[in-house]
């Protein structure tokens, strides 16, 4: 679909040559009644050239390409208002390409708005501390956490303040859903100031898509869910519900940056040699669960109860992230494909399959 909007981009920019072609005359251009003067020419020739530029910055994914495509639509509907009686079939191309623009706009608007959320959750948190994850400062920590920190490569390493990481998916929105939606996202996490931003774009077929943004910041989280980026059809934020299983959402994410199971928000306590209990508080949200290891002390899987949905008649059920195959990123191991499950009383409903693919810690500045 990208390339056919291109090639209507194109061609929608090659006919307005001839408005120009037949003001100097340069060519005989007889489907063109209507007298043109040079000055009129020339305009005909900028819509070409604002077009064609909108459509190579299109193909190309340049961010701004709206503004330049929004200037070709009003300067080429312009032109074919004033020669309606020959050009009045380009008004059709001009609304496609409008409709575009305007998604363009709105999806360039919420990475703004996404972005200017994380510069200021990382301004609150430092990247200069140089703090060693040492033994000594597990030691206290459940047996099985420490097998784990030790084989992850967290100990004898820089403690981690920041964490920026990509994922792919695919993604379902209801049990009875058979088909996949795939997704891409990029999440953002900070340690000190416990937080996470987490962005996603699910296509759900072509031209329509949604994007979300997940969000926990200051003890209080939030959920927004936009179709084609305009229309809101999630928007909560900053309810016991939702506040809690952000946090649990973090918590259990932490497998990510080893290293945060030190962090004084978090309490561990031993439930058998391959299980732990954690229980963080902060700011006045509070959320537990289970994490399950292998003999190797890999991470395998998390389990907490957790609010399903943010309405006031949503019920605690079990939610599980399930982990394996491990990569080592700055020396850390993580696992990097698994995937996100409500048990239900009808059965199990598995609702995100994802794979990370990218990761970086304790960088000063993390971009999109």
């Amino acid at each position: 679909m990208k390339w056919i909007f291109f090639f209507i981009v194109l061609v929608h920019a090659l006919i307005h040559l001839l408005g120009f072609f037949k003001a100097f005359q340069l060519a005989e251009i007889n489907q063109l009644t209507q007298h043109i003067s040079k000055p009129m020419g020339i305009l005909w020739l900028l819509a070409f050239i604002l077009l064609l530029a909108a459509a190579i910055q299109f193909i190309s994914n340049h961010d701004l390409w709206w503004i330049t495509g929004l200037a070709a639509v009003i300067l080429s509907q312009i032109l074919i208002i004033l020669f309606w009686q020959d050009a009045k079939f380009g008004t059709i191309p001009n609304i496609i390409i409008l409709l575009v623009t305007i998604v363009a706009f709105a999806g360039w608007s919420f990475n703004r708005d996404v972005k200017s959320e994380v510069t200021e959750m990382l301004s609150e948190n430092s990247v200069d501390k140089k703090e060693i994850l040492t033994e000594e400062r597990i030691s206290h920590l459940p047996p099985v956490i420490q097998k784990w920190l030790k084989n992850s490569g967290a100990v004898g390493r820089e403690k981690i303040h920041t964490v920026y990481l990509k994922q792919r998916g695919k993604i379902r929105l209801k049990p009875e859903q058979e088909k996949w939606y795939n997704a891409q996202a990029e999440q953002w996490f900070t340690v000190d100031n416990p937080a996470f931003i987490w962005k996603v774009k699910v296509d759900m077929m072509p031209l329509v898509f949604f994007t979300g943004r997940d969000k926990f910041s200051d003890g209080k989280g939030s959920m927004l869910i936009k179709i084609l980026s305009l229309i809101n059809i999630v928007n909560s934020s900053d309810n016991e519900k939702i506040n809690q299983g952000t946090l649990q959402r973090y918590l259990g994410e932490i497998v990510w940056f080893p290293s945060a199971a030190v962090s004084p928000f978090i309490k561990w306590e031993e439930v058998d040699s391959m299980t732990a209990k954690a229980t963080m508080s902060y700011k006045e949200t509070t959320g537990s669960a289970l994490f399950y290891f292998n003999e190797n002390g890999d991470f395998v899987k998390f389990s907490a109860m957790r609010y399903m949905g943010t309405e006031n008649d949503s019920q605690l059920k079990e939610w599980t992230i399930t982990l394996n195959e491990y990569k080592i990123y700055d020396g850390i191991k993580i696992p990097v494909k698994g995937e996100a499950t409500w048990k239900l009383e009808d059965g199990d409903f598995t609702w995100y399959k994802l794979e990370i693919y990218d990761v970086k810690y304790n960088q000063r500045v993390m971009k999109e």
